[in-house]
């Protein structure tokens, strides 16, 4: 055990370093939208168009970029991942119109962060370890993922109060330049080809014929509906409840912090226990707290408490979700198959973000996607139970001639 960590040990370090970085800067975009706006007197919704669609390219591209890493190695696509988020920043730095906004935040920065992001660098992860080890190892990576999110969010506020934004953001792309240098610990390779290996075709037409696999798409839809809508309204409808703005900041943050302590739990449970049978708890206990929540009366107590509950649970869904790929059908295609479902997380998100605002624009509440949140939560929960980590056929025959 200790044997298989130390062998590990730097690439799961160069993983983890590279996961915060790519997702911990991401984290503080959305500091950026009230100075670029007051500046240049755009409306709200050219800064929201523009990360919106960074969501739907980061989705779009990561099973492409996934396939990729499988296939030659995730250095290369790490490399260049990192290289196209950092010219996406400083360029993101000198827009002055919301075209050159959605190219440079939406565009570059979304092909960037497929490229250096969980899907890619999870599947190293998950080349890297035994078995037994993979949904741990995960969880460790994951949550250095959620520590950069915590601690780059008061780093890029005082960035921009220091520097202001434009210069913030030519300091955030050196930061990420950073990822380059650390490609050279992930030490992945391609899996050698063996005879009778499968094809890409094979290997996509296997995952999309069982059922399985899209039990665990569904999930990860609900799971990106819910944190990309909690994540942009709920500072809103904390205020709407009469609380002070600062509340909200807070409540994010606290989430930020707890879902260090949700991924890496979920992980080390992962290693013991059924993934699906996790993965069905996760979402009803979502379910409930988002209850509980609105039944309370809401107060700076409760909506503290919301925080650090639904940050427990906030990713601790993605190691369980992608060592359950892993187990199913190996990790040959392990970020191929991961960006697919990651895509399907990245729709829900899309979703997420835009019906909050539009639901709030016509019935002045946010009831109806609380409810729908509930409601989504019980399904995917639901459609869980059923789910059996399991491998596949091949796998098993592999194993049997092993």
């Amino acid at each position: 055990m200790t044997t298989v960590w130390r062998n590990s040990g730097w690439v799961l370090l160069g993983s983890a370093l590279i996961l915060a970085l790519s997702l911990g800067v991401r984290h503080g975009f959305g500091l950026f939208l009230p100075p670029m706006s007051a500046q240049f007197g755009w409306g709200r919704e050219v800064f929201a168009f523009a990360i919106a669609l960074q969501n739907l390219i980061w989705g779009l591209a990561q099973p492409f970029t996934g396939a990729l890493a499988d296939r030659f190695g995730a250095a290369k696509v790490v490399i260049v991942g990192g290289v196209l988020y950092a010219v996406g920043l400083l360029l993101m730095g000198l827009s002055d119109s919301p075209l050159s906004l959605s190219l440079s935040a939406g565009l570059l920065i979304g092909i960037g962060l497929s490229g250096t992001s969980f899907s890619v660098i999870l599947g190293v992860v998950g080349r890297a370890l035994p078995p037994q080890n993979r949904s741990m190892g995960m969880g460790i990576a994951s949550a250095a993922g959620s520590f950069g999110q915590f601690a780059m969010l008061p780093g890029t506020l005082g960035l921009i109060g220091w520097l202001g934004w434009s210069a913030a953001l030519l300091v955030l792309g050196l930061l990420v330049a950073l990822i380059v240098p650390l490609v050279s610990m992930l030490k992945d390779r391609p899996l050698p080809t063996l005879g009778g290996e499968q094809t890409l075709k094979e290997a996509l037409h296997e995952a999309c014929s069982h059922s399985g696999f899209w039990l665990l798409a569904f999930g990860f839809f609900v799971c990106g509906f819910q944190v990309v809508f909690i994540g942009i309204d709920l500072p809103a409808y904390l205020v709407d409840q009469h609380l002070p703005a600062t509340v909200g900041t807070t409540v994010l943050a606290l989430i930020g912090l707890f879902n260090i302590f949700g991924t890496y739990t979920a992980g080390w449970l992962g290693g013991r226990m059924s993934k699906p049978r996790l993965l069905t708890g996760l979402y009803l206990a979502r379910a409930v707290v988002i209850v509980l929540f609105l039944w309370a009366p809401i107060t700076q107590f409760s909506a503290y408490v919301f925080g650090m509950v639904m940050g427990f649970l906030w990713l601790s869904t993605v190691p369980l979700t992608n060592g359950t790929v892993a187990t199913m059908f190996g990790v040959r295609n392990l970020s191929m198959l991961g960006g697919i479902v990651f895509l399907f997380h990245q729709l829900g998100a899309f979703l997420g973000g835009w019906l909050g605002g539009v639901v709030y624009d016509q019935t002045g509440s946010y009831d109806l996607i609380w409810q729908v949140s509930i409601g989504l939560s019980l399904l995917a929960a639901a459609l869980n139970v059923p789910g059996r980590e399991r491998p596949v056929a091949r796998l098993q025959a592999q194993e049997g001639m092993a």
